[in-house]
């Protein structure tokens, strides 16, 4: 077996990138090998470090994505990365929402108004993204918030006070995580997307004990409720994830598969983990996918928002919103059930609350 030469080892350790490749993981999806927590660490140290080649980085990127990511290695990849975030934790614990920060570009993204309005029925949330992110480089939250007059470009410190003074915050990636805003360049260059894009998600940069994602399958559903386990640095205690339109944290209409896991009191022999299914028509989400495609994703996903929460609207498009506030109130474990979730979301939106929230947003 080939030794990493004194230079390579000097600082980081015995495993560059390039021999990570020749040894354990490179050599295809069939045959390569999963690495250890300590060469997924030591991986991660260097790509932060900007020490690899860079055709050595896009190699080892795309080898990951080729073999798959076990559980072990993207909790390593994420302590590495949460050891660099700026952290500013709020007085309340809010909902760590985590979308794939590079975006939508056909529905409209409803995770803001669904977000504000589960604020004005009293459950605080919190939102992240950054601007442009590869590969799809398509419109986030931040790109909705703009367009909705809310300030974006934040200090973590401000983003806190924002989701304590209104109940619905913003942090920007830039600001928060700035070692994987400097990966930017190289993750454009690669054309397909990277675990980085998984990883980023999973920041949590408002220290909360409740994250909501999405997921296309279950079985990475599992996956990322096992790298939250794995993962030294996060100890949550609750994870609900559903199959969302696009990757993004917007419930997908009609049949659709919900994971739920809660941490257990004695370890992680206490941990539940389950799913369910759920038709949305019985939630009053009653439509298509295609009967949520929008022109311009952030200036009409904007326009939505601001006509939904202040009452407007009563369509297909506020059922949509109601139902994934439902699911942020549930997650905060402000209702028992979806049901009652739904009930107060509705409650919020017609007894001016929601529009309170994206009014003190805006003065912000």
């Amino acid at each position: 077996m080939a030794k990493a030469t004194t230079d390579e080892t000097s600082e980081f350790g015995e495993w560059p990138l390039k021999r990570l490749m020749t040894e354990v993981c490179g050599s295809g999806p069939k045959s390569a090998d999963d690495m250890t927590p300590a060469q997924a660490t030591e991986a991660m140290r260097r790509i932060f470090a900007g020490e690899p080649d860079d055709t050595t980085l896009g190699a080892f990127w795309l080898a990951n994505r080729w073999k798959r990511n076990n559980p072990e290695e993207l909790a390593a990849y994420v302590d590495e990365m949460c050891s660099r975030v700026e952290y500013a934790e709020p007085d309340c614990d809010p909902v760590d929402c985590g979308a794939n920060y590079d975006g939508k570009g056909e529905t409209a993204i409803l995770g803001a108004a669904a977000g504000i309005v589960a604020a004005g029925a009293g459950t605080p949330v919190v939102v992240h993204s950054g601007d442009r992110v590869p590969t799809q480089k398509q419109d986030a939250y931040k790109h909705v918030l703009d367009e909705l007059g809310i300030a974006t470009e934040l200090t973590p410190r401000d983003s806190a006070e924002m989701v304590d003074d209104t109940g619905f915050g913003f942090y920007y990636q830039p600001a928060f995580n700035p070692a994987v805003h400097d990966l930017w360049e190289r993750r454009d260059m690669m054309g397909v997307r990277t675990f980085v894009n998984t990883i980023e998600t999973l920041a949590n940069p408002a220290g909360a004990s409740t994250h909501l994602g999405s997921f296309y399958h279950l079985a990475f559903a599992k996956k990322i409720v096992d790298t939250f386990v794995e993962s030294e640095f996060h100890d949550l205690d609750r994870v609900i994830m559903f199959q969302g339109m696009e990757g993004y944290d917007d419930i997908r209409p009609g049949y659709t598969k919900v994971a739920e896991w809660t941490a257990g009191d004695g370890g992680s022999e206490g941990d539940s983990f389950t799913d369910f299914e759920i038709e949305t028509p019985e939630y009053g989400m009653d439509f298509e996918e295609a009967d949520l495609e929008v022109d311009d994703v952030a200036v009409d996903s904007a326009t939505l928002t601001e006509e939904i929460v202040s009452g407007e609207r009563d369509d297909h498009w506020t059922d949509a919103v109601a139902l994934n506030a439902a699911f942020r109130i549930y997650a905060g474990g402000d209702a028992d059930s979806l049901d009652e979730g739904l009930e107060q979301a509705r409650a919020a939106i017609d007894d001016g609350s929601a529009a309170a929230v994206l009014e003190d947003l805006r003065n912000f």
